[in-house]
């Protein structure tokens, strides 16, 4: 199954090496009719408002919340997490509102306090028992999530990674360090949609 990384803005390169590594073939996408023909989309960390900006008048929102509610797998971090959410602050914001969620922007403040952590409050079931080295940069965090959305990681008891049936998002950028476990768990999702299609 194609899967196609938004490409207006950001780290997508980092996505498409992250996923790479794990033998998955990417393609950057620029358009709602690429947004549209992919089998699976990322979308990365980078500016939410410039991207935001960049996506007027293209169709891309659209396509993306069609593609959602149509049951493609959808991975988004950081700014693409905030593109997912229902609803942001700080300042108010537009999301696409395919994720059940209230993100608040720059929640650890700003590009001076960005950070790499090690979480330990993470779900075993899902992840494993090993913490996760999380790059934070101007993170955001989930303030609120619904009761649909399941939370895979926290910091500070702030959901930090959620998963809501086909929407994986997380705040800070997994695809910056060695651990895979979020991007296998979004290939996990991809192939399961694949056999569903194959069927």
């Amino acid at each position: 199954m194609s899967i196609g990384i938004l490409a207006l803005q950001g780290d997508f390169a980092a996505h498409a090496e992250a996923l790479a590594r794990l033998g998955a073939e990417t393609s950057l996408v620029k358009t709602a009719e690429e947004v549209l023909a992919a089998g699976a989309i990322v979308l990365p960390g980078g500016e939410s408002t410039t991207m935001w900006k960049l996506m007027e008048g293209t169709g891309i929102p659209e396509a993306l919340v069609a593609a959602a509610q149509a049951g493609k797998p959808v991975y988004g971090t950081c700014a693409g997490a905030i593109l997912l959410a229902r609803t942001v602050t700080n300042p108010d914001g537009q999301g696409l509102g395919v994720l059940d969620a209230t993100v608040q922007r720059n929640a650890y403040g700003r590009q001076l306090d960005s950070t790499v952590l090690s979480l330990t409050d993470v779900n075993t079931r899902v992840l494993g028992d090993a913490p996760m080295e999380a790059v934070f940069i101007r993170a955001p965090r989930f303030a609120a999530v619904g009761p649909g959305v399941e939370v895979l990681a926290r910091r500070e008891g702030s959901p930090v990674l959620v998963r809501q049936a086909n929407i994986l998002a997380a705040t800070f950028h997994p695809e910056l360090t060695g651990d895979d476990r979020v991007a296998k768990l979004f290939l996990e999702s991809v192939a399961g949609a694949g056999r569903k299609a194959a069927a």
